[in-house]
């Protein structure tokens, strides 16, 4: 009996293997340093997805107020600067695009983003790749194509910023190397941290919850910590006249 459950296990856990390689496009991905203890990259993260990427991509299980809440920012601040649509404070973040014209433009519906940090294989560090990794291809109907989704749809919306990449073969098995062809409005190590700041935001709306949690988590392992070093004492104090 538990000979049959462990080869159950290692055959789901090998049927995994292939299943990353397909989503991260074969290629090892680098760390994306995501943090959500850090507010400003947060900040700035919120600001760049609904200045990139909210014209075509929804974040609806996420409501406007939350983010202001939760990230100190301003209401006022909020819907002045980053509520492009006329949706009001409390609403969730959708996109001014519909479904029908997503499909028009780009062959299918740009899906939601609220989840997209924790449902790709690889969290976090495949998004921040695949930001990371669009290079110019005439062949693509968006001109784009990418080295961790081959054939994606969606274009390049930070090229300005990072510049254009050209694809090089870089051997027999026709694995692709990158090239910055034309530079960007921001240098390499700029646009890393642009990406980064992108991607930990979209990891907060994963889980908005994971920033209290983890605040939360600090104090009660201090908790944990005192009270069993006053066990050990009590305990001490107890056993001293037995021993």
């Amino acid at each position: 009996m538990t000979k049959s459950i462990f080869n159950k296990v290692a055959g789901l856990l090998l049927a995994t293997i292939p299943a990353f390689a397909s989503a991260s496009g074969g290629a090892t991905l680098e760390p994306s340093g995501v943090n959500l203890n850090d507010r400003a990259s947060l900040q700035r993260g919120a600001a760049l997805f609904i200045n990139y990427c909210s014209g075509c991509h929804s974040l609806g299980y996420q409501r406007y107020s939350r983010v202001a809440e939760d990230l100190g920012i301003p209401e006022e601040q909020m819907t002045k600067y980053l509520i492009f649509t006329g949706a009001k404070i409390g609403e969730p973040m959708r996109s001014a695009l519909s479904a029908e014209d997503g499909e028009k433009f780009f062959g299918k519906a740009p899906p939601d983003l609220s989840l997209v940090a924790r449902a790709k294989l690889g969290g976090p560090d495949w998004t921040y790749n695949f930001l990371k990794s669009f290079y110019a291809d005439e062949s693509r109907p968006s001109g784009w194509n990418n080295t961790i989704l081959p054939g994606a749809s969606m274009p390049n919306v930070l090229w300005e910023l990072q510049g254009t990449q050209r694809a090089i073969t870089a051997d027999e098995h026709g694995t692709i190397r990158l090239e910055l062809a034309t530079p960007g409005q921001q240098s390499p190590e700029q646009f890393d941290r642009t990406v980064r700041d992108i991607v930990n935001f979209l990891n907060y709306v994963g889980e908005p919850a994971a920033i209290k949690r983890q605040a939360t988590g600090v104090w009660v392992i201090l908790f944990l910590t005192v009270f069993t070093l006053l066990a050990w004492l009590l305990k001490k104090e107890y056993w001293k006249d037995i021993h």
